[in-house]
């Protein structure tokens, strides 16, 4: 076993201090030694005491001056030796810190892709790597594969940069209802076989999923770096997304809010190992993030998201048929601006925190009721909050603003303890969409 640079101090101290005992010791008996030898000449020589005196000051000059000699020049090796040894501790601390200093991956990126080679290579992988240049080291990138599809599969081997990992599966799928797309029960066994892949056989910390038709925001790398240290330390965090399901051109406006979210957005996202190997084992065969959406999965756990996408969703064309793409996708805005995300103070987005901060805002947002509360949202000069008293009710609502309508299991996509907001008109003026009981689960006061 290596000894640490603190084991080798204290062994060179401890041989000094023997060798500087020794050596003094070695003095003393050589001294001694000489002062005898004066004696004995003195008692039985003849010669007047005046020569012996002389001679006992000289042979004691010479014993000492050869003791010291010897002890200097011992010393000064054992100098040289320390200094040697000192200069190998030197030598092995920055090796030491060399290899902190190599920077330990913030997640491994993954690509998934199927048979959609055009969209992989134009505009996912081109607009990964425009930014992934810099912080390589920081975000290793990988390509999985689910099937074998030629032209994707030589895409994804022409990027040096890029590992290749490739899911071949050719049972055949067996649905648990008549009629329904095989393709979900594929790309939930994907995803969980190229998860396992990255968290248990390569044993990184953090995977961020990306899908083959989507780019990337300037800022997306530098986001994630940011939010990782927060996905750390908050246990009531299940995952951190870069996608927001309002986040059309017409309702965002600040590109540094952050907000928590009990509704999982998914498209672009990253989570920890210890909420994979927690996931792993009861992973769905299909609708995997639908699945992740119900409350017995993620267990009052919430989700950051941001008010401006890091993420924009290109495909028209794929499992899903496209369903919502001109509604709500196409117009989504992309972040144009780079945020240094590691300056920020993220700590207002801790539970406790974010709870009071958001709870307050709702709260002193002007309440509107009575039928003409929607016509009087478009009129007002100040934040608002509308009442919706069902999911019916909440539908009715959406529609009329042009905010996605869809729940899952009890929750609207977006929302946070039963608050959707969305910035009217891309003002910085907010609308707050506030479930009957949603100012309780806030503790905040209705004004």
């Amino acid at each position: 076993m290596a000894r640490s640079p603190c084991d080798l101090r204290l062994l060179l101290l401890a041989a000094a201090v023997a060798f500087i005992y020794i050596q003094v010791r070695l003095f003393a008996s050589q001294s001694h030694h000489a002062e005898r030898l004066a004696e004995a000449v003195s008692k039985h020589s003849p010669a007047p005491p005046s020569i012996f005196l002389v001679f006992i000051l000289n042979t004691r000059s010479l014993v000492q001056e050869k003791s010291e000699s010897r002890c200097t020049s011992q010393l000064r090796s054992m100098i040289d030796q320390v200094s040697m040894q000192q200069e190998k501790i030197v030598a092995l601390e920055g090796t030491d810190a060399d290899l902190l200093s190599q920077k330990v991956p913030v997640a491994a990126v993954i690509i998934m892709a199927c048979n959609r080679p055009d969209y992989l290579q134009q505009r996912t992988v081109e607009s990964i790597l425009k930014y992934q240049k810099t912080v390589a080291s920081k975000f290793p990138l990988f390509i999985s594969q689910d099937g074998t599809n030629g032209e994707v599969k030589k895409k994804a081997l022409s990027y040096t940069q890029i590992t290749f990992m490739q899911h071949v599966d050719l049972e055949p799928v067996r649905t648990e209802r008549p009629g329904e797309l095989t393709a979900y029960y594929k790309i939930a066994k994907h995803y969980k076989w190229a998860l396992d892949a990255l968290f248990i056989k390569h044993n990184f910390d953090r995977v961020i999923i990306l899908e083959d038709d989507m780019e990337i925001a300037p800022d997306f790398f530098d986001y994630f770096e940011a939010a990782a240290k927060l996905l750390d330390n908050d246990k009531t965090i299940m995952a951190v997304s870069s996608w927001n399901d309002n986040g059309q051109k017409q309702f965002v406006h600040d590109p540094k809010a952050l907000y928590r979210s009990d509704f999982f957005p998914g498209l672009g996202w990253m989570l920890t190992k210890p909420t994979w190997m927690e996931l792993s084992p009861k992973w769905p065969k299909a609708y995997w993030d639908d699945w992740v959406r119900l409350k017995e999965v993620h267990r009052d756990r919430q989700f950051i998201r941001p008010e401006v996408c890091r993420t924009y969703n290109f495909g028209e064309h794929g499992s899903s048929m496209g369903q919502f793409f001109q509604q709500y996708l196409e117009p989504i805005k992309l972040n144009d601006v780079h945020i240094d995300w590691n300056s920020e103070d993220l700590s207002y987005l801790k539970e406790d925190k974010f709870l009071i901060q958001f709870g307050e805002d709702v709260a002193s947002a002007t309440p509107l009721h009575r039928s003409d509360a929607l016509l009087k949202a478009h009129n007002m000069n100040v934040d608002v909050r509308i009442q919706y008293d069902d999911q019916g009710d909440f539908e009715r609502i959406a529609r009329h603003f042009g905010i996605f309508e869809e729940w899952k299991d009890g929750v609207p996509r977006a929302a946070y303890k039963g608050v959707v907001v969305f910035r009217y008109k891309s003002s910085p003026r907010r609308i707050y969409l506030v479930g009957p009981d949603s100012l309780h689960q806030l503790g905040a006061k209705q004004g």
